[in-house]
């Protein structure tokens, strides 16, 4: 069993999306409806926790508000008072798709405080693993706008404080949120000592992001490994991606620490994509990337939560992650198995198979 830390803040309930159809801002034929980015898969994983007994059993950590000169790390002093003055005003976009809700400037300031506040505690060595139930999301917010849901980028300005005030050299950021990391791709393309991994559903979210070729550039050529899967990928294609691409390129980096930007929804239910997770294929993810950690940097990971937007089945996915970083089995099994278990959730297709492999071959040369 390991020390997993937790850390969560009820104010991350409270961030006020606005109100969508799905991701479409309501308007003409699009009837108003509730944000996918609803704060309803997040605080039913967190209640899921409670009733299994794996929250009682963690590490609690409480977060703290990331301070602006933390934020600039990555943002620009525009885009920093613009989130503000939204915030403090009603609200309103701040880029695109990425809405600021009255007070949600406080509550970002909390969820990119929450990152760093894991970072630290894994780092220091006051626990070995943590997940940061953070919201607003974060990593396809770039330096002068959000985007996407995210006001802050989260994953991007931790590993930034990892490197600039705890001192590490090489940090490690793995993206598998279905929704390519843009804006954590953006925060490192030139920078050897972050390695960045995105692992999404090909030609999707953002636009003409995260292509095989997209490697870097300059001394980061190299660092940067984009994963684009096709639709309909499920456990085992996403295995087979991280075993014959994430394994050797982290071999050959050695990060101190692992960071996952730890969006679930590539899972078998969600409605923002078209992939098929399950719950028992995050957990073999994320036992893949503790024993690269375990490897390469004392077991140091840390796991903040991005996308995912199935309300009834996110939760079992977050918390198969967490039983697999803390080494606690509950008695929770996958209750959705009866529904998705005849699909080929498990099956590598050939033309998945020559995605990877292409993945491979680039990144042999690079």
């Amino acid at each position: 069993m390991r020390k997993t830390a937790f850390i969560c803040d009820e104010s991350y309930f409270w961030h006020d999306a606005g109100s969508a159809a799905l991701v479409l801002p309501p308007g003409g034929y699009i009837q108003p409806d509730g944000s996918a980015e609803s704060p309803d898969s997040k605080r039913r994983f967190k209640s899921l926790m409670e009733k299994s007994g794996l929250y009682d059993k963690l590490s609690l950590i409480k977060p703290y508000p990331a301070t602006e000169d933390q934020l600039k790390y990555f943002h620009t002093g525009a885009h920093i008072e613009n989130v503000k003055k939204l915030s403090a005003s009603g609200g309103g976009d701040c880029g695109a798709l990425a809405m600021v809700g009255n007070g949600s400037y406080e509550i970002a300031l909390m969820a990119v405080g929450g990152a760093i506040a894991a970072v630290e505690a894994v780092v220091k060595g006051k626990c070995d693993n943590a997940y940061a139930l953070t919201r607003p999301p974060g990593h396809h917010a770039v330096a002068n706008m959000g985007m996407g849901y995210c006001i802050f980028n989260n994953a991007a300005i931790a590993a930034l404080y990892a490197r600039k005030e705890l001192g590490l050299e090489r940090v490690m950021v793995i993206d598998w949120d279905v929704h390519h990391g843009n804006g954590t791709e953006d925060a490192f393309y030139k920078d050897p000592s972050v390695l960045f991994v995105s692992i999404h559903q090909e030609k999707y979210f953002p636009a003409g992001r995260g292509e095989i070729e997209h490697i870097g550039e300059g001394e980061g050529k190299g660092t940067t490994v984009n994963i684009p899967l096709p639709a309909a990928t499920g456990d085992a294609g996403y295995i087979y991606a991280l075993e014959k691409v994430v394994k050797p390129v982290t071999d050959k980096f050695k990060p101190q620490l692992i960071i996952i930007s730890a969006g679930q929804d590539a899972n078998m239910f969600d409605p923002s994509a078209r992939m098929m997770v399950t719950s028992e294929g995050y957990r073999k993810m994320t036992e893949i990337m503790r024993n690269l950690a375990d490897t390469h940097c004392g077991g140091k990971l840390v796991a903040l939560h991005e996308g995912g937007y199935s309300t009834a089945y996110v939760p079992f996915c977050c918390h198969a992650i967490v039983e697999e970083m803390s080494g606690i089995k509950t008695d929770v099994e996958d209750p959705f198995f009866p529904v998705y278990g005849t699909t080929p959730y498990n099956v590598l297709h050939d033309h998945q198979k020559a995605r990877v492999d292409e993945v491979c071959a680039v990144h042999a040369t690079a």
